[in-house]
């Protein structure tokens, strides 16, 4: 009996997919948010929820594990700058958001970016009402 295999494919070799994935990672942290196909993103997102989970804590050792994946500039601001805002939350650190389909060859185009824009939105309508 045939088993469905897990993940996508993307029409590459493993090296190609590794790659593929590690440079869509190190543009979205870079960058906060990037467009790309629907499949891609959905693809991407327990990718780089993996690593910001392993850099919340902050640690030495949590930074090697992330040089193992990502170059040393991505991986620093990573732990520095993007880690830290998700400190209290449990999970869901980035959300897809569908944008259409490509003119060319109509394939679904989505938006990936971090989700710590939403997380400071509530902390502050919180900190409003609390006040009132």
């Amino acid at each position: 009996m045939n088993k469905r295999r897990q993940g996508r494919k993307f029409n590459r070799k493993r090296d190609q997919r590794r790659a593929l994935m590690k440079g869509l990672a190190v543009n979205l942290i870079e960058n906060g948010r990037i467009k790309t196909t629907l499949a891609k993103a959905r693809e991407l997102r327990p990718y780089i929820e993996k690593m910001i989970t392993k850099a919340r804590t902050g640690e030495t050792s949590s930074l090697r594990l992330l040089l193992k994946f990502l170059p040393k500039k991505s991986a620093f601001k990573l732990l520095k700058d993007i880690a830290p805002k998700f400190k209290d939350v449990p999970g869901g650190y980035t959300r897809i958001i569908k944008a259409g389909q490509r003119k060319s060859d109509g394939a679904a185009i989505g938006i990936i970016e971090f989700a710590y824009k939403v997380i400071e939105k509530n902390e502050t309508s919180e900190k409003s009402t609390k006040t009132k």
